[in-house]
């Protein structure tokens, strides 16, 4: 039996489609931000609870390198953006200012570079792996996933990535690990509201996607290494549970905080999930359904999931609400028209696709029982 999707509200985008990349939205409910970066800069506006922009809140930062050249993300507040890029991590203000900067071994050649110039015109680094950085709840730390060890650093010299943690005010490196890892691309994922705690999603391309989680007492950082390969792709609203999906996209889980999986909260693709109706039954056992990397928690036992890029091939792509009490258990959504593109928990019952355009994101709800 499948649920109803209600349109809840459509967020413009504040960059056409063809100069910037997606719109998100980011933050907890209370301190939602839609944010969107192209070349030039990151535009950040804050939103009300009923996801209208907070007239005259709009923030600019001016982009220090081409969003091609690593990941960003902004501060809670929206006074600060941090770009971890190729060379560097490096924290900006809104006038362009930078606040302070961390320079770390090159993405691409391993070599240590004073400035983005140094490499601008070097071919070998328009496609170099990269790590990601990720707010504390409150603001006040970054965690920073690099490539290592950073100059003079405490670990050993073959170690590949470093997982630090920043004060956000004055780039001080308050605790740094070895991430046992060697990747192409990372995500961080916040706890919703312990600033200590943090989880780091790094994907090693066909090797591996280990899985970090770091929890910061204020002077030792401890990290548990999760068994197995997994992208985490959220955390549920009171910070006790994360959804996981499996590297090879089979299994998706929920688990606790050091990554154990939680009983008879397991789902096997090829047993849940039917194929799409519009595939041709011969081709089912060559193309099953399989999870994305997408989705999360729309409230602490629902989750929102896709099957888009098995579905992509057939027709149109089937989004789903997964109940991990057991009382209605996997039910597809149905929109007022077909929907594009991977949904986006937002924790508070509601959750976000993309226009078919790209210059929008709407916001859905569950349309009332009647």
């Amino acid at each position: 039996m499948s649920v109803h999707a209600r349109l809840h509200a459509t967020v413009p985008a504040p960059l056409p489609p063809s100069e910037a990349g997606p719109p998100e939205i980011l933050g907890q409910p209370g301190h939602r931000l839609l944010v969107q970066r192209s070349d030039d800069e990151i535009v950040a506006r804050p939103l009300d609870d009923a996801y209208a922009a907070r007239p005259g809140a709009e923030v600019r930062f001016p982009a220090p390198w081409p969003r091609d050249l690593g990941t960003w993300e902004v501060s809670p507040d929206a006074g600060l953006a941090v770009f971890a890029g190729v060379h560097a991590v490096r924290a900006v203000e809104p006038s362009g200012a930078t606040r302070w900067e961390v320079r770390h071994a090159c993405w691409a050649c391993g070599e240590t570079h004073e400035s983005y110039d140094a490499y601008a015109d070097r071919r070998n680094h328009r496609h170099p792996d990269q790590g990601s950085v990720g707010f504390s709840a409150d603001g006040s730390l970054v965690w920073a996933h690099v490539r290592g060890p950073l100059p003079e650093g405490e670990l050993t010299p073959d170690t590949v990535d470093e997982w630090l943690v920043i004060d956000a005010l004055d780039g001080r490196v308050l605790a740094r690990a070895d991430a046992q890892a060697a990747a192409a691309g990372s995500e961080h994922v916040p706890h919703p509201t312990d600033p200590r705690r943090m989880g780091l999603s790094i994907g090693e391309g066909q090797d591996g996607a280990p899985l970090r989680l770091g929890h910061w007492d204020g002077e030792k950082l401890d990290v548990t290494y999760a068994e197995g390969d997994l992208c985490l792709l959220g955390v549920s609203p009171s910070g006790d549970r994360l959804m996981t999906v499996s590297h090879d996209q089979d299994a998706l889980a929920v688990r606790d905080l050091h990554g154990v999986l939680l009983d008879g909260l397991e789902w096997d693709a090829e047993s849940v999930l039917p194929p799409h109706p519009d595939a041709p039954s011969e081709y089912e056992d060559e193309a099953p359904a399989c999870w994305d990397w997408a989705g999360g928690f729309v409230d602490e036992t629902t989750l929102v999931v896709s099957t888009v890029e098995s579905d992509d091939e057939w027709g149109e792509v089937r989004h789903w609400l997964l109940d991990t009490t057991g009382t209605h258990g996997l039910r597809p959504i149905t929109y007022p028209s077909p929907p594009s593109g991977q949904p986006t928990a937002l924790g508070n019952g509601a959750w976000a696709t993309p226009s078919e355009s790209g210059d929008a994101l709407h916001v859905w709800t569950l349309e009332p029982v009647q």
